[in-house]
């Protein structure tokens, strides 16, 4: 593991300083939360799975264009990425009804979204990240309408991309969450990709493949990571 000076240490990741003041390190943990971590636990083998998923699909994306933090995977735990400033607004883009969307809105699970539907949450454990409007996104000064509005187009461009190639692995992309950082004053991707951050569903069975498995108590929860992994990577 890297001997840096860590910067920060979130739910999934710690975050070291590296030699260079524009790049960070990221190492992957197995710790697992749910519920705003009201719930808490471990994956075994998560980090090194979400890892080698958020490589492999950070490199699918910047062939399409979609510009990412992303430098190279340095090992199973750890990955160079430019350093960022996170805006502080999670970004949920949704192609099927499921989770707090169904409860919320008293909507169908299982039912698609067309369009699909993107949703602004405040990044806020304290207050358990509320769900925010275009007009709460610039009260609070979180972002500008510039730049919501690059993020919006981003988002639905990884959409783009994602889906059809899940789709050839026989999964379904339900929804997923991104989060955006700003490097060097240009908007780029950031965070991970991963089944944490994604709710997958297998296109023959309709079981999930994700974090859900976790949050509810469904079992076979590292069996699923590894299937993702085995699709996604090969």
């Amino acid at each position: 593991m890297t001997s840096g000076t860590m910067l920060y240490e979130g739910k999934a990741k710690k975050i070291f300083a590296t030699g260079h003041p524009d790049q960070v390190l990221q190492y992957f943990k197995d710790d697992a939360t749910a519920f705003n971590a009201l719930k808490r636990g471990t994956i075994l083998g998560k980090g090194v799975i979400n890892n080698k998923v958020s490589e492999r699909l950070f490199r699918l994306l910047e062939q399409q264009g979609v510009p990412t933090h992303f430098i190279e995977r340095k090992s199973d735990r750890e990955m160079l990425t430019k350093k960022v400033t996170i805006v502080p607004v999670e970004v949920v883009v949704r192609n099927v009804v499921a989770g707090s969307l169904a409860k919320r809105l008293g909507l169908k699970e299982g039912e698609p979204i067309h369009p699909p539907l993107v949703e602004w949450y405040y990044k806020n454990d304290a207050l358990g990240d509320p769900l925010l409007s275009d007009e709460h996104v610039r009260l609070l000064n979180l972002a500008t309408p510039e730049q919501l509005a690059q993020i919006k187009r981003l988002a639905l461009k990884v959409n783009g991309v994602l889906q059809p190639f899940f789709g050839e692995r026989k999964m379904i992309l339900v929804d997923f969450k991104l989060e955006f950082g700003v490097h060097k004053e240009a908007l780029i991707l950031a965070d991970e990709i991963s089944p944490d951050t994604c709710r997958f569903w297998d296109q023959t069975t309709g079981e999930s493949m994700d974090k859900d498995r976790f949050r509810k108590d469904m079992g076979r929860i590292e069996e699923a990571y590894q299937e993702v992994l085995r699709r996604v990577c090969g």
